[in-house]
């Protein structure tokens, strides 16, 4: 097998260089059959946008966003479908991933016996889930602006948002690997991902919902998600993407607090 070595564009020590040796461990143990894996992931955020946002979307026409403005359904439907590629490739790396590599390939006791510390793997797993996402997003921004859905510079705009929506989603995920006990309650983690993505404004405004059911949809992380991305592709920006942002920035520190004091508790006993 051919290793790979990372060039160092940047040096440094310490914690930093120890969570990065978890993410090149990935990158070397690479198979072939996982880009199959990637391209499967790329394709299902492509496939909605073309069979709901272009197909569904030319029998609904034009739809208003909450200023009024009146906007194409793909249009409205493709900066969700970013936010939701971001929020599946995270989960997909830190839940389904990351849980089997700690309970039952027992990777992590095996590092724990080299200087690298609990949060640094929670760090360098989390540093590789993003590998994935920013190459979902930013091949899914490509396709955005090839269909004319966005403009290059919103497009621009958007891939730190969706690379902030996928570490927010990837340090929720691995809290909950820690606190999942089978391989069967993952039925529960897919029914959730899946409520999420059809109920967070992803195909419909928010105003849609009865009242009471909005404010639930407007605290999930995945709406906060989808407003941010939104509102970078369609406009207008303001506060309320401010709040989205630091949404997304507790989300992720409580995130990785959680999942590193958990793994330091089931790990080093």
């Amino acid at each position: 097998m051919v290793t790979l070595v990372l060039p160092r564009l940047v040096s440094f020590e310490g914690s930093g260089r120890r969570a990065a040796s978890v993410t090149e461990r990935n990158i070397n143990t690479l198979r072939s059959m996982y880009w199959v894996v990637l391209v499967s992931g790329f394709l299902e955020p492509v496939l909605y946008l073309f069979s709901i946002g272009v197909g569904v979307g030319g029998l609904i026409g034009d739809i208003a966003l909450p200023d009024g403005r009146l906007v194409g359904y793909a249009e409205f439907v493709a900066p969700a479908m970013l936010a939701a590629s971001a929020m599946t490739g995270a989960l997909s790396e830190t839940t389904f991933n990351f849980f089997g590599k700690m309970k039952f390939m027992r990777l992590y006791e095996g590092i724990l016996a080299t200087p690298v510390r609990p949060i640094e793997i929670a760090l360098g797993e989390l540093a590789w889930a993003m590998v994935r996402g920013v190459l979902y997003s930013s091949a899914f921004l490509v396709i955005m602006v090839a269909m004319g859905l966005t403009t290059p510079g919103r497009a621009l705009a958007m891939l730190p948002a969706a690379v902030l929506i996928g570490f927010a989603f990837g340090a929720l995920g691995m809290t909950i690997s820690t606190l999942i006990r089978s391989w069967q309650e993952f039925d529960l983690i897919f029914s959730g991902q899946f409520a999420l993505f059809l109920f967070s404004g992803t195909f419909v405004p928010a105003t849609a919902y009865p009242q009471w059911l909005r404010w639930v949809i407007e605290v999930t992380p995945l709406y906060r998600s989808v407003d941010l991305a939104r509102a970078l592709s369609l406009g207008p920006v303001g506060w309320t993407q401010a709040l989205d942002v630091l949404y997304l920035v507790a989300l992720l520190g409580l995130g990785l607090t959680v999942a590193g004091r958990r793994m330091t508790g089931m790990l080093c006993k």
